[in-house]
């Protein structure tokens, strides 16, 4: 039962074969297991593929299924459709174009499967791909943030710097009002006089106005730190908005990506390996020599040539032999007509002048 399903599978006539050594049913059994395997392969690699893609089993087993059918199909045509010839050149001209195409459908089986062989050493190129990504992003962020800022910074640190000035200033004249109690400085007379009560005025007068400077700056302070704060909010808002989408950087060309940066030897005899599996029937059909089988087929297509020839052969005489009677009845035909109008004439002739007599 198995046997016969993989003869099915090499796409090869199963009632020629049925009457082939079992040797020859054997060697195209393992061709068409060669082609079942491999279609079971490229279902496995599509359904890995379309998984990363979709991150859904269902859909990615349903799709696999249809594309396993089809690279079935594929090679079961490709088998199927080439033929011993009686030279070797004939067979390789023959085959080429498949060959194409198995390297084609080599690549696209191998391809998935590589995936999930180096799966770890991929996950690890884009982990670090995805710290980079971050970076990135938060510079990239930080660009639209970082002026506005700057600017409030600046602004605070204007503000502190004119109570600094004002200090400064209330200091000086509290160092001249007491400079002039001691007589050190200004009238140089000892005692508070009324010199001293007006540099100490004048100082209480600063003084205030530092009090009430600090007071409206402490309340712009905090304004503009609450801004800070805010944009400081609204800065990680958009990092974690968007760390999702970096997160999600996994998807099918990633990871082809990916295994690209990797070495490319061992992936490179992972796709020889599918490319032998996949060129294997083909390269059997063509290096064996003629069998059993490919005798018979060739003495049924010659039968079946003989046949339609002969058909045609005896259509053609027979259209040939059809003009020929059908020209020759006609010509007949013509030839009584005109001797028809002959005698038919002759009669009225005769008729006109037997009338004239009497």
């Amino acid at each position: 039962m198995l046997k016969k399903f993989f003869i099915l599978c090499s796409g090869s006539d199963s009632d020629i074969l049925d009457t082939c050594s079992n040797g020859e049913q054997n060697k195209y059994a393992g061709i068409g297991a060669t082609v079942f395997f491999t279609a079971v392969m490229a279902f496995i690699a599509s359904s890995y593929a379309l998984y990363t893609v979709f991150d859904n089993p269902f859909i990615a087993i349903s799709f696999g299924l249809i594309w396993g059918l089809l690279i079935f199909n594929l090679d079961r045509y490709i088998v199927s459709t080439i033929k011993k010839r009686n030279q070797f050149l004939d067979e390789f001209i023959q085959a080429f174009p498949r060959l194409i195409l198995a390297v084609i459908i080599a690549i696209v089986i191998s391809k998935p499967l590589e995936l999930k062989i180096f799966e770890k050493e991929i996950n690890q190129v884009l982990l670090e791909q995805k710290n980079d990504l971050t970076l990135a992003n938060k510079e990239q962020i930080a660009k639209q943030f970082d002026p506005t800022i700057s600017n409030i910074k600046n602004e605070i640190t204007a503000l502190e710097q004119q109570i600094i000035t004002k200090e400064t200033e209330v200091n000086a004249l509290y160092d001249t009002y007491i400079s002039e109690a001691e007589g050190t400085a200004g009238t140089k007379l000892l005692g508070k006089g009324p010199v001293y009560q007006e540099k100490r005025d004048k100082h209480d007068a600063s003084l205030a106005e530092l009090e009430q400077l600090k007071k409206d700056t402490k309340s712009k302070i905090a304004s503009l730190e609450t801004q800070i704060a805010n944009l400081g909010t609204n800065f990680n808002s958009k990092i974690e908005t968007t760390q999702p989408i970096i997160d999600s950087f996994d998807g099918l060309m990633a990871r082809v990506n990916a295994l690209n940066s990797l070495p490319w030897l061992p992936s490179f005899f992972i796709f020889l390996l599918f490319l032998a599996i996949e060129t294997s029937p083909i390269f059997a059909k063509i290096l064996s020599p003629k069998s059993e089988y490919d005798f018979k087929i060739e003495d049924a297509e010659s039968a079946l040539n003989t046949w339609v020839e002969r058909n045609v052969k005896e259509r053609n005489t027979i259209l040939q032999t059809d003009i020929t009677l059908n020209n020759k009845i006609y010509n007949d035909i013509a030839d009584e007509e005109e001797l028809y109008n002959y005698k038919r004439k002759s009669k009225r002739t005769h008729a006109i002048t037997s009338r004239r007599l009497f």
